[in-house]
């Protein structure tokens, strides 16, 4: 939903918006005739889910292809195919016991009661995906609404065109409208989907946009999850093994050409070390692509603008007289828009580059004093989404863990804390709110229910009116009991 783009309420609604309303009515529908989907039903949209990227892998990975001018087949089939299939394998396989009640302690004053908590779907979920990972971040949150029983609905990026319409197309031919949808659309389909009363909402973009989002569902008293993004940084400790944590760092940083959420956005090296990490990490890139301008391996950027975007901020840091190491060749820039891992070291805190959330292949690297320090400017921006400590001394790292928050952490590598199902992924702060994936996934877009069974032995009728004698005996028992 971009901020200068207002939509016009007394326009006619396009064909967009008129499908985002049919196809929410017809799900509000069948929501309400069928409030509980058995387990077997689950489990067949999740098979449903299986088959659907199975069958068309191959189409979605040339979508993408073309929608970001290069897109590396290999990163397509680990970050859109292979993870997303076990996404849905691993909520298919944990699903019965997801869906049980949960049983809680009842207090002894409240015996011989019983109490458990039963999750419940909630509804229409609604998700509005990236351009990113256009097929992942679309689909593994839908596995967690489904396996939760709900509707769904998918509002794609504009920006992969291609893969949308695509997946648009997979998802028509496997379910009915009425349980799973996907909608494309513009700036006034974005807006109307945002407005609509989901009965959860999971925004995965821009810090930016999800506010905006957060706001139009406010209107509705939706509940969002909004996965969102920040400035992750890496930490190499003085313990750590410079040339292991380059070598990862490159990956995580090059991976997707750096579009990634939860990508290493600057570097923090003991400064005695920074030089040493600089060209270790450069030694590493050109081992990972040899020739970014000609290899297939290394992804575009997604667009004209934002390639633009990443060398404003290059060209900001080289004006501020910030040194600068280029690792790729020039050749890389145009028509593919492919660039090269770009590192500048040390640039003052107010360069543009450390203003804002890089989401492509450039990598300050920033020389700190101490592990104390390293803290210290962590915690003096936003919380990030991710964070990553590199070394071997174990009160470092947990010194690091207990004075700082961010969304999520992997140690000693870089992004694997993502494909871990059975941990929770989300954001916190200005990096986002509420988390899926797994089992928190399932949560999320649950409704958990509390529910209290009284026993017909309760003795709760001693503290309704009339009040007398006994009740006070009443109350003065439950006293000794709490």
């Amino acid at each position: 939903m971009p901020a200068d783009t207002a939509r016009n309420v007394n326009a006619e609604p396009s064909d967009s918006v008129r499908a985002i309303e049919r196809i929410f009515a017809l799900q509000k529908k069948a929501y309400g005739e069928n409030p509980f989907p058995s387990y077997d039903q689950r489990v067949a949209a999740l098979d449903k889910i299986v088959a659907l990227i199975d069958a068309n892998q191959d189409r979605l990975a040339t979508a993408i292809n073309a929608d970001f001018g290069e897109r590396s087949r290999y990163e397509t089939v680990i970050a859109e195919i292979i993870i997303t299939r076990a996404s849905a394998r691993h909520a298919k396989r944990h699903l019965r016991k997801w869906m049980q009640p949960r049983g809680v302690a009842t207090p002894l004053h409240l015996m011989p009661a019983k109490s458990r908590v039963e999750p419940q779907p909630l509804g229409v979920a609604g998700i509005i995906s990236p351009w990113n990972y256009p097929v992942q971040l679309a689909l593994s949150p839908a596995i967690a609404a489904l396996a939760a029983g709900n509707r769904v609905m998918i509002k794609p990026s504009e920006l992969t065109p291609h893969t949308s319409e695509e997946l648009a197309a997979a998802v028509a031919e496997t379910f009915d409208e009425t349980e799973f949808a996907v909608v494309t659309g513009g700036v006034d389909a974005g807006e109307a989907f945002a407005e609509t009363p989901f009965d959860h909402l999971l925004f995965t973009g821009s810090t930016a946009v999800g506010t905006r989002v957060a706001m139009a569902a406010a209107k509705n008293l939706t509940p969002v999850t909004l996965e969102l993004g920040g400035k992750s940084p890496a930490i190499i400790d003085d313990s750590a093994d410079i040339d292991k944590a380059a070598q990862s760092i490159a990956y995580g940083k090059m991976f997707n050409a750096g579009q990634t959420c939860v990508a290493p956005d600057y570097v923090l090296a003991p400064k005695a070390k920074t030089e040493a990490v600089a060209q270790a990490i450069a030694d590493s890139a050109r081992a990972l692509y040899p020739q970014i301008d000609t290899t297939t391996d290394y992804t575009s950027i997604i667009s004209d603008r934002h390639f633009a975007r990443l060398k404003a901020l290059i060209d900001d840091a080289r004006d501020r007289g910030v040194k600068i190491i280029d690792v790729g060749s020039a050749n890389a820039l145009h028509p593919q828009r492919k660039l090269p891992l770009t590192l500048l070291i040390d640039p003052p805190r107010d360069a543009d580059v450390m203003k804002e959330e890089i989401f492509g292949p450039v990598l300050p690297l920033l020389s700190v004093e101490s592990a104390d320090d390293a803290i210290a400017q962590v915690n003096a921006g936003e919380r990030p989404l991710a964070l990553y400590w590199y070394g071997s001394d174990q009160d470092a790292r947990d010194r690091v863990l207990q004075k700082t928050v961010s969304g999520g952490v992997t140690v000693n590598d870089v992004l694997w804390h993502v494909a871990q199902e059975n941990l929770p992924f989300g954001g916190v702060g200005k990096s986002g709110v509420g988390a899926y994936h797994g089992e928190a996934g399932f949560e999320t877009f649950s409704h958990m229910k509390p529910v209290f069974y009284q026993s017909r032995f309760a003795g709760g009728a001693m503290l309704r009116p009339p009040y007398s004698k006994n009740t006070d005996k009443a109350l003065s028992l439950i006293r000794k009991i709490l």
